[in-house]
């Protein structure tokens, strides 16, 4: 009996050759390999996707409400008895808030401090000195020049502008006054629309000089 003839392949028009057949047989294997590679890198990919909606939807949660503006109209109250001139408590709408408030010695002179919150998120510092003197004024605006100066409801100020130098931190922008033994500072980040609006509710509260 005749043995068993090699098929014919299409492709050739003849029988495979030995290495041909071989060669075919690893072109298939390396194709399954590829295949099961590629679904093994979606099965992962699928897997990755869903711990991360587990930690979204399981450990992620809302942000926590802004915190509540520090009281500082009351704090004035409380540090009013410490203070030998009256405390200025600017009147603000509630659009401001405060971030912090105190009253206590800054550079050897007492300070009634108030940090704001400005309605366009920018940040304005309130310093009133107390028989304060040029070191504590040039201390607390951190050496700024003066630039100007600028009238507002009746009180005079001194304008140290330095929005046209780079890294400047919270001293962008700064005014300086006087009232009878305190010296008024306001130095920030916020624009000057804001600076003047402060000024004006500063000028509410003290006597035109």
């Amino acid at each position: 009996m005749a043995g068993k003839q090699p098929a014919i392949v299409a492709e050739l028009g003849r029988p495979e050759t030995p290495e041909e057949t071989a060669a075919r047989k690893a072109e298939n294997s390396r194709k399954r390999r590829a295949n099961q590679t590629a679904f093994n890198l979606i099965v992962a990919t699928i897997a990755s996707l869903g711990i991360v909606l587990f930690l979204v939807v399981v450990v992620v949660r809302p942000n926590p409400e802004p915190a509540p503006g520090i009281e500082y109209v009351t704090i004035a109250a409380q540090s009013q008895p410490e203070a030998s001139a009256e405390l200025i408590v600017p009147v603000l709408p509630d659009t401001w808030s405060a971030n912090a408030a105190n009253f206590g010695a800054r550079n050897e002179v007492p300070t009634w401090y108030v940090g704001f919150i400005t309605p366009s998120v920018q940040f304005i510092a309130f310093n009133q000195g107390i028989g304060a003197n040029p070191t504590w004024q040039a201390t607390t605006l951190d050496n700024a020049a003066e630039t100007g100066t600028v009238t507002i409801d009746g009180l005079t100020w001194t304008v140290y502008d330095q929005r046209d130098k780079s890294d400047t931190g919270n001293f962008a922008y700064s005014m300086a006054t006087v009232v009878g033994e305190s010296t008024i500072l306001l130095h920030g980040t916020a624009p000057v629309g804001e600076f003047e609006l402060l000024a004006s509710s500063i000028a509410s509260e003290v006597p035109a000089q």
